[in-house]
């Protein structure tokens, strides 16, 4: 039983270097609402808005972050990406965060969800794995080689 608990935690050895490796290779676009003054914005900012420690843009307007819900592959890339933590790893932060009255970002169920609410939402910053049709979203960032994305 103890060969095989070691066997175990060797083989997550190797296989947690390769999972990160293609979770940052995959490509992705950081959207903000039209009107959102800020129109470049580096990873740490965006891990800052995205931890909730950043929460007014440069105007003085709130920040309303969206996420995908944690089981999405591209919340993992972002997460790995900009945050440096998987999902699952910030579910502490966020317990002690909701003591000092602070909620995570809102959470939608697909991509398509994450453009409607940016393109609704005055202040909302989001992510997408290709450039969406609505060319009136300011595109804040992208990460790799993403789809339909140009500046």
């Amino acid at each position: 039983m103890l060969k095989i608990l070691l066997l175990l935690g060797a083989l997550s050895c190797l296989v947690l270097p390769v999972s990160q490796t293609l979770a940052t290779e995959r490509a992705f676009a950081v959207i903000a609402a039209p009107g959102v003054s800020d129109h470049r914005l580096t990873r740490e900012t965006l891990s800052l808005i995205f931890r909730r420690k950043q929460n007014f843009w440069g105007s003085g307007s709130r920040i309303h972050p969206v996420n995908l819900p944690p089981s999405h592959p591209l919340r993992h890339v972002f997460s790995q990406a900009i945050i440096g933590l998987p999902p699952e790893a910030m579910e502490d932060y966020w317990r002690e965060m909701y003591f000092h009255g602070v909620l995570p970002p809102h959470v939608v169920a697909s991509e398509e969800a994450v453009v409607l609410f940016v393109s609704s939402t005055p202040g909302a910053i989001g992510y997408i794995s290709a450039c969406p049709a609505e060319r009136k979203l300011n595109i804040v960032l992208l990460v790799g080689d993403v789809p339909g994305c140009t500046r």
